[in-house]
């Protein structure tokens, strides 16, 4: 998508005009109403458009002005007018036009500031998000046809300065989604490590660790997830310095399972076909390592992601087996399908061990529990540090991302303890499954400052009600993690 920043809409194909609730024009509109000797007023109140939110209303061929279309979108109630409903606002103007024929959408800012006008471009390029790469025969006018975003604004060269860095979050947005929508025999371990180490270009030092690698270290819970796998398992390990020499930095850790079918404890077929997202916080942790290289953040920060897949052959770990983990703790294996705290468990402890951050945070799709608990609207924070989860917590309101504090009682520890090693992979039964999943990442975090996000319901969504945010692949912590960053740890 072409982004632009214009000072006049002139010769506009399809103009997006803000209407406040109650139907009042927000900008130009009340320019263009008269101009069309009152054409937008007639249409509005000819329908039940009101300017709420995420309201449309197409006004076609009017006369009087350059523009072929008027697109009136709702910028909901006036008082509560922030960046989030600018974003809606935006992004349902897309949607109201993507399939128009239209080569161009132009959106009126002029009323709003020049931060204000590059979040409306931005909120347009994430709605324009669709992978289509596998779409062979897919007809033109099943295709969206806006090519171009122009966004009028008063000050069209501040507004594009203020663009960059939303636009190098977008590109990491998509970055991740992109990760997340592509099938397991394309993007297996070895390919996820190739694209995380492309991103080297954007400044980021990346290293990537094989089996043999692996094996010397001792992460041998995350071997024993992909050891029934003909692909290998990787971790990589992401850095960016933007900070100050010598700083302690601050780390993201993402559970990548390329695909998992449960192993030997196989899942059913129903749905299986889904575990192709199981990597979903790898991909949030390499997204969030993207914005911080694109838009230069002020901050040392590390990303750490387990990359294996979990299948079932003869070489496959079995229910009952006991593997040593990195940390040296011991781990009775109850169920091969539980193997996303085994890659975690090892990987948490290796960052912690390796580069002493000031605090650890790790995302996961990790339970089905989580899904049960929550819906599929909020994801699961779990941490051992009020400061840390109270931090992501109020970023993520900010750009429309759920997210919700469960407990981690040591009244529960007795759940995953067992005679036969120090710990096990799962709880007593189905009662309170996220939470012992937390219980047993917190044994490898050596009492470093830590939370997890459990992002199993919220990594996939199948009938979004977002205009920002698409069917599929979501990209879904990427935007949160990023504005925790930039408010709470940059120098």
């Amino acid at each position: 998508m072409k982004i632009e920043f214009v000072a006049s809409a002139s010769a506009a194909e399809v103009l997006a005009v803000l209407v406040s609730e109650g139907r009042v024009f927000v900008g130009m509109g009340s320019q263009l109403d008269t101009a069309t000797s009152g054409a937008l007023t007639r249409a509005m109140n000819a329908s039940r458009f009101t300017g709420g939110s995420n309201s449309t209303l197409i006004v076609a061929a009017p006369t009087g002005v350059d523009a072929a279309t008027i697109v009136l979108t709702g910028a909901g109630d006036p008082a509560r007018f922030d960046d989030l409903a600018l974003e809606a606002a935006a992004g349902a103007a897309y949607h109201a036009v993507k399939m128009s024929g239209a080569r161009s959408l132009t959106i009126d800012a002029h009323g709003l500031t020049a931060d204000q006008a590059a979040r409306a471009a931005f909120a347009a390029r994430l709605a324009s998000y669709r992978f289509l790469k596998y779409r062979t025969t897919l007809k033109a006018e099943k295709t969206p046809s806006i090519e171009t975003i122009r966004v009028v604004a008063a000050d069209p060269k501040a507004a594009k300065k203020a663009y960059e860095d939303l636009s190098a979050v977008a590109a990491a947005v998509e970055f991740s989604r992109d990760l997340v929508s592509e099938p397991a025999n394309i993007l297996y371990p070895e390919e996820f490590a190739k694209r995380v180490k492309a991103l080297e270009k954007l400044g980021l030092e990346v290293e990537i660790l094989g089996e043999k690698e692996l094996e010397k270290l001792g992460f041998r819970t995350l071997l024993a997830v992909g050891m029934g796998s003909v692909r290998d398992s990787y971790v990589a390990v992401m850095k960016w310095n933007g900070g100050k020499k010598g700083e302690q930095p601050i780390a993201f850790v993402g559970k990548g399972v390329c695909f998992d079918t449960g192993g030997i404890s196989i899942k059913p077929a129903d749905g299986m076909e889904d575990m192709k997202w199981d990597m979903g916080g790898a991909a949030a942790v390499s997204g969030l390592m993207h914005a911080l290289a694109g838009r230069k953040a002020r901050v040392n920060a590390i990303g750490v992601i387990g990359l294996v897949e979990n299948m079932p052959d003869g070489a496959a770990q079995r229910p009952g087996d006991v593997v040593m983990s990195l940390s040296g703790q011991s781990v009775e294996i109850l169920n091969t399908d539980a193997e996303g705290r085994l890659v975690l468990a090892d990987c948490l402890w290796y960052t912690q061990e390796r580069f002493k951050p000031k605090f650890m945070l790790d995302l996961a799709t990790l339970t089905g529990a989580m899904i049960v608990a929550l819906g599929l609207e909020y994801a699961g924070v779990f941490s051992n540090s009020d400061e840390l989860a109270n931090n992501f917590l109020a970023a993520g309101p900010k750009v429309g991302e759920n997210a919700w504090r469960m407990p981690i009682p040591a009244a529960y520890e007795r759940h995953i303890d067992t005679p036969i090693a120090d710990v096990k992979n799962t709880g007593n039964g189905r009662a309170g499954g996220s939470i012992t999943a937390a219980l047993f990442l917190q044994r490898f975090t050596n009492g470093t400052p830590w939370a997890h996000i459990d992002i199993a319901p919220t990594a996939w969504v199948k009938d979004s009600k977002s205009p920002t945010v698409p069917d599929g692949a979501v990209g879904w912590g990427v935007r949160t993690l990023d504005r925790m960053v930039a408010d709470s740890y940059e120098s």
